[in-house]
């Protein structure tokens, strides 16, 4: 098909006038909730809308129809369009990638990352067919289409939980590196107050991400979308540097802290120590795939980047996720190999803390954390956000902004968010649930049970549909089995608490 006959058919492409009241709640807050960070691309404001039910698809052209308003043609070109999906791919969850690494062995991660890459991608032509024939760049909107209130509400709590999971990886990051910084420049011991992570996580929460939560307006944040993608891109440059410059073995303290339990406890060699291995299978290797979808779910974000698209079609859409996710397969790949052969067994699962333990001071790995906790501590207010809007919509509010209101749920979310961060020992149980709930929904489950209920023009028998049903179905497993695994590893950790922590 030609592009123009495409072109001509996207024209054509619109939401049914009739559409119901109930379905357009879901319109009233069109984020890029999964990967918060994001701003509408041409970098409209629309003020005559409150801001907290600012919206991404907005009816600000009161003279026009609706759809006429909701599907002119974006002004994003292909590469502005290509950076900003792969700056919602990116996030917290490459920290962890070393971990998963280190507990799945270097051939089978890269199995899984290939994998996990291609289902995602997949996925998002799953989510781009059923978004033309379902008449909707809305997420929560394809679900009330194609299963009315139930597939609303399971598309929006996935999205939910998944932002939520991306905050409070956030504030782990600050609740690990911070007191590192901290150390460097007081040259503090560990017992002080200030240097007490979970004290600075509730100082940075009502010191500055409160206050700016509190913003009816967070447009300008979006600003952090671009820095937080350079401080990951100089993170893997500085993870390749520094596997050059950490010799092999590690510093004997630092092995005999951090090696995993699961581990059998044999006495290793020097060489063993630094050989690493392709295939591992321990009882931490459950969180591998979690880990993995964690880190490339970003999906929800897919539909307004494709109706933001200047000459969009479905297959240029395609085309940018496709070179999207390569390059982000290519970084996650370099930061998990690059930190697995710097550490092996002793990494940690955030990877940026574990040269903590070889570097008392080092200006490069400090400057990487200051910004990356600059990015992060700027990014929390933005994540919140759509969590936020969705409460709201949940509790039922009226349109009008409502000051008490806005602040009780801020606060609220603020406080359940630091209760998580402060009482869950690890970010691993962070990426490894989130991974395998929010995340398994948004890349296996959803995507293609939307395929199969509102993509009519293909019967149950067609290639399309028969591969659809098969994903959901491998997307439903996949959920299962990793989380009783990862419940059945807490288990484990809590019945075997008294012998000793779990490494991590």
């Amino acid at each position: 098909m030609s592009n123009a006959l495409t072109n001509t058919k996207m024209s054509r492409f619109n939401i049914a006038p009739e559409m119901d009241s109930s379905s357009s709640n879901s319109n009233e807050y069109t984020s890029y909730q999964d990967c918060p960070t994001k701003v509408p691309f041409n970098g409209l404001q629309y003020t005559d809308v409150d801001a907290e039910s600012q919206n991404f698809l907005s009816d600000h052209h009161l003279g026009k129809k609706k759809y006429e308003a909701e599907y002119s043609q974006g002004s994003a070109s292909f590469g502005m369009s290509v950076f900003n999906l792969g700056n919602a791919i990116m996030g917290s969850g490459i920290l962890g990638l070393s971990y998963a690494m280190a507990n799945t062995g270097i051939a089978m991660f890269v199995i899984l990352l290939v994998a996990v890459a291609i289902f995602s991608l997949y996925s998002v032509h799953l989510l781009l067919k059923t978004a033309n024939e379902g008449g909707s760049v809305v997420y929560e909107q394809l679900g009330y289409k194609a299963f009315g209130i139930p597939g609303k509400l399971a598309a929006s709590c996935s999205i939910t939980m998944q932002n939520f999971g991306a905050m409070a990886s956030y504030l782990y990051i600050v609740k690990y590196e911070l007191p590192i910084v901290i150390k460097a420049f007081l040259d503090a011991n560990d017992n002080a107050w200030y240097t007490n992570g979970d004290y600075l996580v509730l100082i940075v929460t009502v010191s500055i991400i409160l206050p700016l939560s509190l913003l009816k307006n967070l447009g300008y944040l979006g600003y952090t979308s671009g820095f937080s993608l350079l401080c990951m891109v100089f993170f893997v440059i500085v993870v390749i540097y520094k596997k050059f410059q950490i010799p092999c073995p590690l510093p004997e303290n630092f092995i005999n802290i951090t090696v995993n339990v699961s581990q059998p406890q044999v006495n290793t060699t020097e060489e063993e120590c630094c050989k690493p291995k392709y295939f591992v299978f321990n009882s931490q290797t459950v969180y591998a795939v979690p880990i993995l979808t964690f880190a490339f779910v970003c999906h929800p974000a897919i539909l307004p980047m494709y109706e933001e698209l200047k000459d969009r079609s479905r297959k240029k859409m395609q085309n940018v996720a496709n070179v999207s996710f390569l390059g982000m397969f290519v970084m996650y790949l370099l930061a998990a190999l690059f930190g697995y052969l710097t550490f092996n067994e002793a990494v940690e699962p955030e990877l940026l803390h574990t040269y903590s333990k070889v570097y008392n001071f080092d200006l490069v790995l400090l400057i990487v954390r200051f910004a990356v906790l600059t990015a992060v501590t700027l990014t929390v207010p933005v994540v919140l956000f759509p969590i936020r809007t969705s409460v709201n919509h949940l509790l039922g509010a009226s349109k009008d902004f409502s000051w008490p209101r806005h602040i009780c749920i801020t606060v609220a979310l603020l406080v359940c968010v630091n209760i998580l961060v402060i009482f869950v020992p690890t970010i691993r149980d962070i990426f490894g649930f989130i991974g395998a709930s929010a995340a398994a929904m948004l890349i296996f489950i959803l995507p293609s049970a939307f395929y199969i209920r509102l993509v009519k023009k293909e019967s149950m028998k067609s290639v399309q549909k028969i591969g659809a049903l098969l994903f959901l179905i491998m997307g439903i497993i996949v959920m299962i089995c990793s989380m009783t695994l990862i419940v059945l590893d807490w288990i484990h950790n809590a019945g075997s608490s008294d012998d000793h922590s779990d490494g991590h």
